[in-house]
């Protein structure tokens, strides 16, 4: 299970300590074999409208929840699925004379409307404090009673907030797991109006007032709003190692190109412990720090130079300051731009090399600059960037040098990453049998599979122990890898249908590692005659390495009853890892 699935990693992840209300035992043997339920834990809560019950009991006889006969694997496994009511729903599991009961509450997933003349809980928006340039649009919403009127006062302007006729939800990006992908149309009452503000300073905190049958009630923000002079901005510098950029003030954004350590932009707004870049990312504060001299940072840029090193090649863009950048790859190309740059440029050094077939630019707006690498195949092999004092260097790395022979890897070095471990167990079996047990097992098995083929691997862990998400991408781009592969076995968030959702599934981030992700998911169902969950693109930590083509594979799913049972059989173990190793060679041979 990835870390983009945590909300099953503290839940599902562990045999829970639930205490049976009636158990009979004669002998360890006994217990062992005795009722067991790993999810969902006594007292859980949760929005969905439905839960599954994971756990196993002896094949022989009969499994029962709230009365019911439960259909169970051919050794003895269940997950059924159960609807549920809104606040506490009891579930009472038997076999034979042992019980377990569970408590499950069911929460609101939405604001709960307030009565009589209200607002709801927590819906002022902007929820924290925000700095804005002066005349840009500022946007307020409420939550509160329908048929009122709402209107917010700050600096000397009173702001009316018309009601929605119709208020759409998107679902989480989770959703689309569970084949729950659609939008909804909410009941909530929801008051919605912007406006701009050109006076210089802090405004103050926005006063929402509601009015209805003849009553008024105001309530103050508890958050300010500033309007700041776009003549006197600050200027930040980036110090994390790549700062990372989003489409907006949140970690629900989407995440931009990260930007090197020394880059440099000036402040447009705020909000909370964000910051919005002059380019149009925005960053966490805490991973830039302030710039004495607040001179606007713009550059320059006249010659480009490149050379090649062992396996790679450099291009050196010369600048003046420190820019933001974003990077986009394409089917044989890959392109570079450059904000906050003017081009000067009459000579660019590239000679003929084993990847680039020419480079062309274009000042696409007034201070950005587009730099297109057409490539000579369509594959990448992957890509890192840095500052070096005020220069851009930019590698790109060569394709591999395949041998021929009964070691067709040699000379190819993949890195296999067991997924989780130490007290991240990940998603939990009917048994109690961990995804991080199992994720090292078949890790152990590829590796010595990959290097019978001749390949150099490293393992991210060859051991139960902690291991952060940072350490792992870190093994990834110090080693440089021909490959990067992250092992996992799959769990649903709740509201999923567990005793019927199995497959193996593929999931990549950056478009380097599509056709690696595609292929492989192909061959492994096709060879394993296994069912298809489908291939995915998806912001996860260790699909996010642009050092290499780097996928995670979801090689089943642990908490369905019958394919935990293919998951943790050996012989099928030593098949999986056999056709992922040449689902490998085969990849890399069509390249």
């Amino acid at each position: 299970m990835s870390d983009s699935f945590s909300f099953l990693s503290n839940s599902v992840k562990i045999a829970l300590s639930i205490v049976p209300i009636v158990f009979v035992a004669s002998s360890a043997a006994t217990q062992e074999s005795s009722l067991k339920i790993v999810y969902p834990p006594d007292n859980h809560e949760t929005t969905s409208a439905s839960i599954f019950l994971i756990g196993s009991a002896p094949s022989q006889g009969e499994v029962s929840i709230n009365s019911k006969l439960i259909k169970r694997s051919p050794q003895g496994n269940f997950a059924p699925s159960f609807p549920l009511q809104i606040g506490d729903n009891i579930f009472q599991v038997r076999y034979q004379n042992q019980e377990i009961q569970i408590k499950v509450t069911r929460k609101l997933d939405r604001p709960e409307m307030p009565t009589g003349i209200a607002f709801a809980n927590n819906s002022l928006l902007p929820n924290s404090n925000i700095s804005r340039l002066s005349g840009e649009l500022i946007c307020f919403s409420a939550i509160a009673s329908p048929n009122g009127k709402v209107s917010v006062n700050l600096g000397n302007k009173t702001i009316p907030l018309a009601a929605q006729s119709q208020t759409i939800e998107l679902p989480t990006n989770n959703a689309v797991l569970n084949a729950q992908n659609q939008p909804i149309t909410s009941q909530i009452s929801k008051y919605q109006g912007c406006s701009s503000f050109k006076t210089i300073g802090n405004l103050g905190n926005p006063i929402f007032r509601l009015s209805l049958d003849g009553k008024e009630i105001s309530q103050i923000s508890p958050n300010t709003v500033e309007i700041i002079d776009s003549e006197r901005l600050e200027v930040v510098e980036v110090i994390a190692d790549a700062g990372v950029a989003r489409t907006g003030a949140s970690t629900d954004n989407s995440r931009l190109t990260p930007l090197p350590k020394g880059t440099k932009a000036t402040v447009t707004a705020k909000e909370g412990e964000w910051l919005r870049l002059d380019y149009g990312g925005w960053i966490k504060q805490k991973e830039t720090q302030p710039v004495s001299d607040n001179t606007p940072p713009k550059s320059i840029i006249r010659s480009i130079t490149s050379r090649q090193t062992e396996g790679e090649t450099e291009i050196i863009f010369p600048l003046q300051v420190p820019v933001p950048i974003s990077i986009e790859q394409g089917e044989k190309t890959f392109t570079l731009i450059l904000y906050n740059t003017t081009a000067q440029t009459d000579t660019i050094r590239l000679s003929d090399n084993p990847l680039i077939k020419r480079l062309d630019w274009q000042q696409i707006a007034p201070e950005c600059i587009k730099y297109t690498f057409h490539l000579k195949s369509d594959r990448q092999w992957g890509y890192q960037v840095k500052y070096a004092g005020t220069s851009l260097i930019l590698s790109l790395r060569h394709p591999p040098q395949l041998t021929q022979g009964n070691q067709p890897l040699k000379g190819i070095k993949i890195v296999l990453d067991p997924g989780h471990g130490g007290k991240e167990t990940g998603a939990t079996g009917a048994t109690g049998y961990t995804e991080k047990e199992v994720n090292l097992v078949v890790s152990k098995l590829l590796r010595t599979e990959l290097e019978k083929r001749g390949a150099t691997v490293i393992m991210t862990r060859e051991e139960d122990k902690d291991l952060s998400l940072d350490d792992r991408v870190k093994i990834i781009d110090e080693t440089k890898p021909t490959i990067a592969l992250s092992i996992h076995y799959n769990a649903l968030p709740d509201g999923g249908d567990a005793e019927n959702t199995k497959g193996i599934s593929i999931f990549w981030y950056h478009p380097q590692a599509h056709d690696l992700a595609i292929f492989l998911q192909n061959y492994l169902v096709k060879k394993l005659n296994r069912p298809d969950y489908g291939s995915y693109w998806n912001n996860l930590a260790l699909t996010r390495p642009h050092t290499a083509p780097s996928v995670l594979l979801e090689l089943g799913f642990l908490i369905n009853p019958v394919e935990f049972e293919w998951i943790t059989n050996s012989q099928e173990q030593e098949k999986l890892v056999k056709t992922i190793a040449d689902g490998v060679v085969a990849w890399l041979e069509k390249s």
